[in-house]
């Protein structure tokens, strides 16, 4: 099969675009003939720095396509079928081989370039708001990096649920086009200081949830935003800084907390943000949730797809097509 791969780690032009082995598949597994790939925060970070399992390293955790082949103890999916699969690696490629329980039947009204952007995104966005930071209606939330794929389901989502919602964005034409997703108030965080903002915009009481994707000195600027008992979720490190110290003494005496999350560790975990994701595929196969995609690069082009994404232009999913 094609895949872009690398040998080691760095900016986009370590990608290489080459034939490997074809993934084998396990007694539990279904293999994925790929036809969307949707890029992900981790899959730069991870091109950038993290481990290589294998070389030639095949990144990626998100992608959706066909099931070609199963293993004998697949109960769930036909070949055939549809599906959405996440992974610690392995979506950038022709063909991908996932656990049978990371993967997702694709509703028949969806397509699947689509569903190639649900399950880490809206799964994240989900369990911050709801499962750690406990956001209920009539509440402020604020969401960093609201043009990126956990923020823009995370301001879907926090409206729908009858929350305030505030969001971060690096200009003001993408706050303008948050506003047809549920946005309420705006910060370009290029422009204004967001601490300043957030309180300004609750009359000094602060934010009762902030989804931190951003990380670095942004993180603290987020605990100095919570309200009186709010809850920030910190799930990564968009901006590329380098980790702070964070100073926590405000959180005691304001009975805030701080959580951190990761998706990966919760599928393995527990069934329960599997069922969680499946109804998000059904939400937007309705309508009732939209995915928003910005553009699409052909495989081959993976080292364009990830320089644009880091050059914070894209509003939304950013995909590759093998």
């Amino acid at each position: 099969m094609k895949a872009a791969v690398y040998y080691e780690t760095g900016g986009p032009d370590v990608f290489r675009y080459e034939d490997v082995p074809d993934p084998t598949i396990g007694s539990g597994d279904v293999l994925v003939q790929v036809e969307a790939v949707s890029i992900e925060g981790g899959d730069t970070l991870n091109r950038l720095g993290g481990d290589l399992n294998a070389t030639p390293h095949v990144v990626g955790y998100q992608c959706a396509g066909t099931v070609v082949a199963k293993g004998d103890q697949v109960t769930a999916f036909a070949v055939g079928d549809r599906v959405v699969t996440v992974g610690i690696d392995g979506s950038h490629a022709e063909l991908r081989a996932v656990p049978e329980s990371f993967a997702w039947k694709i509703p028949d009204q969806l397509p699947t370039d689509q569903a190639a952007c649900v399950p880490v995104p809206f799964g994240t966005a989900d369990d911050c708001l709801f499962e750690f930071g406990h956001l209920v209606a009539g509440e402020t939330a604020l969401i960093h990096a609201g043009a990126g794929g956990v923020g823009i389901a995370a301001v879907q989502m926090a409206k729908r649920a009858g929350a305030r919602v505030l969001a971060t964005a690096s200009s003001d034409d993408k706050l303008e086009r948050l506003t047809e997703l549920g946005l309420d108030e705006g910060i370009n965080y290029r422009r204004d200081d967001f601490v300043a903002e957030a309180r300004r915009l609750t009359d000094g009481r602060g934010v009762d949830v902030i989804v931190d994707s951003v990380g670095g000195a942004t993180l603290q600027g987020s605990v100095r935003a919570l309200a009186y008992r709010g809850r920030c979720v910190t799930v990564g490190d968009a901006g590329r800084a380098p980790a702070e110290l964070l100073d926590i003494s405000t959180l005691r005496p304001n009975n805030q907390s701080l959580s951190g999350y990761f998706l990966g560790a919760e599928l393995l975990m527990s069934p329960r943000p599997h069922a969680m994701i499946a109804r998000h595929l059904g939400d937007i196969a309705q309508g009732e949730l939209r995915v928003v995609i910005d553009r699409a690069f052909p495989l081959s082009e993976a080292a364009e797809a990830h320089r644009y994404i880091e050059s914070r232009q894209a509003f939304g999913r950013v995909l590759l097509t093998p």
